[in-house]
């Protein structure tokens, strides 16, 4: 629901309402009580996104994801072989210097 600037003509309060698309404007000013309330034009209210986003592949099709899960294991079984080849050539001692 987006947010309107209201401005009283009779003592010139400004304030914001947030409200739905579809209500009717106010026009009691909350300061005053006069009937002079008005709705003021805007440049208009972009969308503002917060949190951590919104990304294409967050709606994937279930056959989408039962895929890319099968890659993720096929290379995931090809990590560790390469891992472990690390490993034992970790263990060797480093040479001396002199």
């Amino acid at each position: 629901m987006p947010t309107y600037d209201y401005l009283c003509e009779a003592c010139g309060h400004e304030l914001e309402i947030f409200q739905g698309i579809n209500d009717e404007p106010e026009t009691k000013c909350p300061e005053c009580k006069k009937k002079k309330l008005k709705r003021q034009f805007g440049a208009g209210a972009a969308i503002v996104f917060k949190g951590s986003g919104f990304y294409q592949t967050d709606y994937r099709s279930e056959s989408y994801k039962k895929g890319a899960k099968a890659d993720a294991k096929k290379s995931d079984s090809g990590s560790s072989e390469k891992k472990s080849s690390k490993d034992s050539s970790a263990s060797k001692p480093a040479p001396k210097a002199d």
